[in-house]
């Protein structure tokens, strides 16, 4: 869509138009205008969303957002990076060659800009975010989590506002999201691509690693590397210490029953691979690191937690998600106390309890 405002008056969506119109010359896209503006009260951050239609190479639409950059005058500080620095992209299988897109993508992608522009935390390619549900509104989909990385068909653009990189959305499982920590986001999405051409999220499918050869190929593949992921956030996190006269105090950590799935499968990747792991909570934070000996030593909110490999051995086989206290061997300072998670609807209802 070619905006109808002069290219001196919004730069940034007439440079946006330009590089689409490189692809889609004969085209006029689908494209969704906010009735109301953000900035006016309204409840959409993004100001447009294009959608165009793709025959090759499967049937899919390609959904363009305008608004994470600086569409008009430049406002920001920073002279090379226009806005947040991206737009999104995202591409959606479309099997029964629909006429028009459907509407819950408007919603999902003005359901990121809401988060960017509520938290101010820009995505970048590699980022993987978990929508802790179906990304298609109203479905039961597998479809579950997204990842993003740079459109394979949209290169970054200069505007007169600065830099804009295009990140493609890409809709995962809970299983293909949790490939992404134990290895890397690029390095999965490259094996992905072998079978999702152009990254096309399709709602209906199931998990990539029900394919042998695909599980095969991210299992060699963490266990060549590592892990990526060198940290992880969690609401239910703490630690402290009491001192002991003429010895070494004893250290307890506590963890919620949820997140000891993730910590077992990372640690290993990371520390025996060199480097450390961060196990982030609300107030304090949790630093596991490689050593020779281990110990334990606190720095502020933070706990810098050592551990040899006989040590971590024993931590992989003895933790389990379930309530209960664990000692480690070989480091008796130690202990893990893991606490039940209660996983809570909008309205603060239990609805699921680990551990």
């Amino acid at each position: 869509m070619q905006h109808d405002t002069q290219d001196d008056e919004a730069p940034g969506w007439s440079a946006i138009d330009r590089a689409l119109n490189r692809i889609y010359s004969r085209q006029e896209p689908k494209h969704y205008g906010t009735v109301i503006g953000f900035m006016l009260g309204g409840n959409d951050p993004l100001p447009g969303i294009s959608a165009y239609k793709r025959i090759a190479p499967v049937p899919h639409w390609h959904f363009i957002t305008y608004g994470f950059s600086e569409l008009y005058a430049k406002e920001s500080d920073d002279p090379e990076r226009s806005g947040y620095g991206f737009e999104l992209s995202f591409r959606l299988a479309d099997p029964e060659d629909s006429e028009d897109p459907p509407t819950w993508v408007l919603n999902f992608l003005q359901n990121l800009a809401r988060y960017v522009f509520k938290t101010g935390n820009a995505f970048e390619s590699g980022h993987y975010l978990n929508a802790n549900g179906p990304i298609a509104a109203d479905t039961d989909s597998a479809i579950r989590a997204v990842a993003f990385i740079e459109d394979p068909e949209l290169p970054p653009i200069d505007t007169l506002n600065g830099r804009v990189d295009f990140l493609q959305v890409v809709g995962l499982t809970n299983e293909e999201e949790f490939a992404l920590k134990r290895w890397s986001t690029l390095k999965v999405l490259e094996v992905f691509q072998d079978y999702l051409p152009l990254w096309v999220t399709d709602i209906e499918r199931g998990s990539l690693l029900a394919d042998a050869d695909v599980a095969a190929r991210l299992a060699e593949g963490s266990a060549r590397d590592g892990s990526s992921t060198g940290m992880l956030f969690t609401d239910q996190l703490g630690w402290e210490q009491h001192k002991r006269l003429l010895r070494s105090p004893t250290t307890q950590i506590t963890l919620g029953a949820n997140q000891v799935g993730e910590l077992l499968a990372l640690l290993p990747l990371r520390l025996r691979f060199g480097v450390e792991f961060q196990f982030i909570g609300k107030d304090q934070r949790i630093v596991f690191e490689p050593a020779q000996r281990c110990g334990a030593e606190a720095v502020e909110d933070s706990l810098h937690l050592r551990l040899n490999d006989p040590a971590l051995r024993s931590l992989v086989s003895r933790l389990r998600a379930q309530a209960g206290s664990y000692e480690i061997e070989g480091f008796p300072a130690l202990q893990v106390v893991v606490k039940q998670t209660h996983i809570r609807d909008q309205d603060g209802n239990i609805v699921r309890t680990i551990g």
